[in-house]
């Protein structure tokens, strides 16, 4: 009979992080697949989460030197220090948001050290991969929290109220960038009760626009409006795509209370989307929530984690955004990364076994060697 596979469940240790990568439902799914799971004391009290729990579910918790000590598996939010994995047995695989191209010397640490790191956030977008993307489900959350920021930040209410004291007019609310991140913000706008509007490069993004009751915005009769990338994601748009989009932007911009901003490109800096002049031209008052702050951010001035007031407008964004939703977003991690492992384990081998479409896109080392072709570009 084949050795249980012992899965290693950390405390995050990169500041503002929250979430788990384990939740005691995901331990108890392991243990049933033949996993044994260890998970360092406190690693999901900051997601509500205590040691009792995970004992409860099947889980043995105790220190970190016990918790990888032969460890197979190391389970992570975002990609533990190297330094800190001593006693995982050769080759023990990685799996967690490495940030390949951010944290270039992380990942090859990983290698030198004959670890095998698994980047859930290169998860391909098929169809057969949904259930285990780190990437939508974090940033349908993001794309929640976004707005419910913006609300937070706006000095007036967001729905149209008829009071006996007069009428308040609902705010407008602008959504640049309809991935999973913008609808959830669209849909989570209309709830509050906001007039909204929306906009991407990506011209098949206007129906699903409309189905969520918010007006598309889009440049027609202009070359490149397609603006699919591979997978899913944009792609950088035509020169006089760009300077379209900035004249139509800008006239709407101006009569907007809420934007919110969420065009990331893999790899690469944000996109600027608004400027300071844009930004000039909005009501004092007005709020712009930039989820892409992390990447150098959509909008001119913007400071990851800090609110910037210019022109009279806030700007907001954090480096992590779904940190600020640690239960649920701990919760949704954990099920993509059950949900990728299951999908590849092998009864018979009382292990996961990746196949090459899955496994050669997430894989980033091997054998002491960086692999991945991405990365290597």
């Amino acid at each position: 009979m084949a050795e249980r596979q012992k899965i290693a469940v950390l405390k995050e240790r990169a500041t503002g992080e929250t979430r788990v990568s384990a939740s005691p439902e995901t331990v108890k799914k392991l243990t049933a697949l033949g996993a044994t799971v260890a998970v360092e004391t406190g690693a999901g009290l900051n997601a509500s989460v205590s040691d009792a729990d995970y004992a409860a579910a099947g889980a043995e918790v105790g220190p970190l030197d016990s918790v990888l000590a032969g460890a197979d598996i190391v389970f992570g939010v975002q990609g533990p220090d190297p330094a800190l994995l001593g006693g995982v047995k050769p080759g023990a695989w990685i799996v967690a948001g490495l940030d390949p191209f951010g944290q270039r010397a992380r990942i090859d640490a990983y290698a030198a050290a004959g670890l095998e790191a698994l980047a859930m956030e290169f998860m391909p977008r098929i169809t057969r991969a949904q259930s285990m993307d780190i990437l939508s489900s974090q940033s349908n959350l993001a794309g929640y929290k976004a707005v419910i920021e913006a609300a937070g930040h706006y000095g007036r209410a967001f729905p149209m109220m008829m009071t006996a004291a007069g009428t308040v007019s609902a705010a407008k609310a602008f959504i640049m960038g309809v991935g999973v991140a913008g609808l959830q913000a669209i849909a989570t706008a209309r709830r509050l009760g906001a007039q909204v509007s929306a906009t991407d490069v990506r011209s098949a993004t206007k129906e699903q626009i409309q189905s969520l009751g918010a007006k598309p915005i889009f440049v027609e009769n202009v070359a490149g409006i397609e603006g699919e990338g591979s997978g899913g994601y944009a792609t950088e748009m035509s020169e006089e795509y760009q300077k379209a989009q900035a004249e139509l932007v800008s006239s709407h911009i101006a009569k907007q209370d809420i934007v919110i901003t969420t065009a990331l490109i893999p790899g690469r800096a944000a996109p600027r989307l608004i400027t300071d002049a844009q930004i000039a031209t909005m009501k004092p008052g007005s709020v712009i929530f930039d989820l892409a702050a992390p990447q150098g951010g959509n909008v001119e001035g913007c400071v990851a984690d800090q609110i910037v007031v210019r022109h009279g407008v806030k700007i907001v964004g954090y480096s992590n955004t779904p940190a600020l939703l640690p239960a649920d977003a701990s919760a949704l991690f954990s099920r993509n990364l059950f949900n990728f492992l299951s999908a590849f384990w092998d009864k018979e081998a009382g292990k996961p076994v990746l196949d090459e479409e899955i496994g050669d896109a997430i894989r980033l080392t091997k054998g002491g060697q960086m692999v991945n072709a991405r990365l290597a570009q």
